[in-house]
């Protein structure tokens, strides 16, 4: 999907193995920049490697990525479907991630558009689940904007810095 912005012009699209250099830096800057947000840390995700990240790109249907390029990769979300005939019907969302830099120009919009867009396409998918610190006020913005909603308020998921952050777990029915 190409989408045209003031002096700008950005595609989106599905990623795949030959972006694992690509994801595996924009991975690294996101916890980075946010070590707030995400469950490991920047020592973590370094000693992990990128083996897994290369997994995930590797399964294509059931767990994928979308990434926005500009003159390389400024912003990327991931989906995993659930796992068993019973969760089959589900899907997550998470590693939202835009580069500083390039926040407020509708990249964001643009991955979680076409993510969705992907998601409707998976047989027997009927909702999406993500969740988002309570704190973060635009991303949950952004999320309500395509229909998720609020289900629920998970207290303390993160410890940061001596300082409990909670989540709000959300959801979209894509029927």
């Amino acid at each position: 999907m190409e989408v045209r912005g003031k002096n700008t012009r950005m595609f989106v699209r599905k990623l795949t193995e030959n972006d694992l250099e690509a994801v595996w830096t924009l991975r690294l800057q996101s916890v980075k920049d946010h070590p707030e947000v995400f469950s490991l840390t920047y020592e973590e995700t370094l000693a992990q490697g990128k083996e897994p990240i290369l997994q995930r790109l590797r399964q294509r249907d059931s767990m994928f990525y979308v990434g926005a390029f500009e003159e390389g990769l400024v912003g990327m979300a991931r989906f995993s479907r659930g796992d068993g005939l019973k969760l089959q019907h589900q899907g997550s969302i998470a590693s939202v991630y835009v580069l500083p830099a390039k926040r407020g120009h509708g990249i964001g919009r643009a991955l979680m558009q076409e993510l969705i867009a992907q998601a409707k396409q998976l047989d027997g998918l009927e909702q999406l689940h993500l969740s988002v610190l309570t704190t973060n006020h635009a991303a949950r913005r952004l999320y309500e904007s395509f229909g998720f909603a609020v289900y629920g308020t998970a207290p303390r998921v993160i410890k940061f810095a001596e300082q409990y952050l909670d989540e709000d777990l959300m959801m979209l029915y894509l029927q």
